[in-house]
């Protein structure tokens, strides 16, 4: 009874579905989150009669034969990457990146991670930190007597001080793109980082060719659509109800043979 190894398939596939639709939703309102989608592919195929075989001594031949299929099986989950609503909060260190780009941060072992969440802070030194204290590249260090801080398209960091009329520039702050961003492996703390899949990171300037924008006292919000992941969420919950009344029919199927008599 090869329908309740199939069932069981199918109903770990829409429950791995329904744990993606539910991370989407929790982090709906998540700084530069973007949504995943969970894909599926066929198991293989038991070949009971092979399409093309000789089917009589003229040479007459199956047009289909028999193919079994033996369930479904998790391909990938994929990140639907898209721009995000810009959302005003007049923050001086808030920046929000139009178009491609990632900012990069060092982690605690020195190695490098990448990030779209812009709500930068100022720690105790003065430097430049994500909301985990994880430095932005390029370590970009703010004067304690800086009385407010500019940031432009380009990402040039200048700071006003008391009885100066020009500004000073303290740095600039660089973007990262990646020829397959959606190979980024996900770490967690809206950080990403590089994979073979991704391929090496490849820095330059906010406001170059193939490169975004910062816009400063803004943040880019999630892209998460409600309507549509409580959607998916009811058809992924019926195709689970679905698969389960098929492991009931052939439980019965198996009860009414060992009753023959």
């Amino acid at each position: 009874m090869r329908a309740l190894s199939i069932a069981a398939t199918g109903m770990s596939a829409q429950q791995m579905r329904v744990e993606v639709i539910s991370n989407n939703l929790a982090n709906m309102s998540t700084t530069g989150y973007d949504p995943r989608r969970a894909e599926f592919a066929d198991l293989h195929y038991q070949q009971v009669t092979r399409p093309g075989t000789i089917n009589a001594s003229d040479g007459t031949v199956l047009p289909t034969g028999v193919q079994l299929g033996l369930g479904v099986r998790p391909a990938s989950v994929t990140v639907n990457l898209s721009q995000g609503a810009l959302s005003a909060t007049g923050g001086d260190l808030d920046v929000a990146i139009e178009g491609r780009g990632y900012l990069e941060v060092t982690l605690p072992d020195g190695n490098p991670a990448y990030t779209r969440d812009g709500a930068l802070k100022r720690n105790g030194d003065g430097l430049i930190v994500t909301s985990d204290g994880f430095e932005v590249a390029p370590g970009i260090v703010i004067p304690d007597d800086a009385r407010s801080l500019s940031i432009n398209a380009q990402g040039e960091v200048y700071a006003y001080f008391q009885n100066e009329v020009q500004p000073q520039l303290l740095g600039q702050l660089t973007l990262t793109i990646f020829p397959n961003e959606k190979g980024l492996e996900a770490i967690g703390s809206n950080l990403f980082a590089e994979t073979e899949a991704s391929g090496g990171p490849i820095a330059g300037v906010p406001g170059d060719e193939g490169y975004g924008t910062v816009r400063q006292g803004y943040l880019e919000e999630s892209t998460v659509d409600p309507v549509r992941e409580i959607t998916e969420l009811i058809q992924a919950q019926r195709g689970y109800e679905l698969n389960s009344k098929v492991i009931s029919a052939a439980d019965q199927m198996l009860a009414a043979t060992t009753q023959v008599r």
